[in-house]
């Protein structure tokens, strides 16, 4: 996992406290001192991030109920030895297809639809490679993530990009382009997935 600054994981726990806390609470007095460490947690962000402090704040205050980590799908799609890459438009770099999980979402099936739309194939999801201690760059950084990497066949379409994708290219190896997206496919990511691929009995990778 990149090293996370110690203010923004602070702030990340004195916001799930806070989220948690205003959840569950309904003593009015408790209620305003969790609102106050939200308060406190958007300011830590903005001031140390030099981000604007209404944006962390409704960010912040959004999620509802009991905080827990977010979840991030990834699809590992093989073509011969040549794995699938995307190239998000949003940064210009490249990551395996996959995206946040939506709640209601089947964790494979959220994966096999991410595959589709970003690259136009209809995948099924055969193996778990790696479930990661993972975050993305930018405001969503700011959350707790988990992400799952999925091995999947590749049963149908035609690689084509999408809104959110400019280009879908296979590349083996030794072919990696230098340039990923942030922290949606990291050279860990791509590394266990060739080596799931090239041997099926290759356990599964955690944090």
């Amino acid at each position: 996992m990149p090293d996370v600054p110690r203010w923004l994981d602070w702030a990340r726990q004195i916001q799930a406290l806070a989220q948690t806390g205003l959840h569950y609470s309904t003593d009015e007095y408790n209620r305003q001192r969790y609102q106050r460490l939200l308060e406190i947690a958007a300011e830590i962000v903005a001031e140390a991030g030099k981000l604007d402090y209404s944006k962390v704040y409704h960010l912040f205050r959004e999620p509802i109920g009991y905080a827990t980590p977010r979840v991030d799908v990834r699809a590992a799609i093989f073509q011969g030895d040549r794995l699938l890459l995307v190239r998000e438009r949003m940064d210009g770099g490249w990551t395996m297809p996959g995206g946040w999980a939506d709640v209601g979402d089947i964790p494979s099936e959220a994966a096999e639809r991410e595959a589709f739309e970003e690259a136009g194939l209809r995948v099924k999801a055969r193996k778990v490679i790696g479930i990661y201690d993972a975050n993305r760059l930018g405001p969503l950084e700011l959350f707790h993530a988990f992400k799952i990497v999925f091995l999947c066949d590749l049963i149908g379409g035609q690689p084509n990009p999408s809104h959110e994708t400019s280009e879908v290219g296979f590349f083996g190896v030794d072919e990696i382009p230098a340039v990923l997206s942030g922290e949606r496919t990291l050279p860990r990511h791509i590394a266990d997935a060739f080596r799931a691929h090239a041997d099926p009995a290759v356990p599964t990778v955690f944090d």
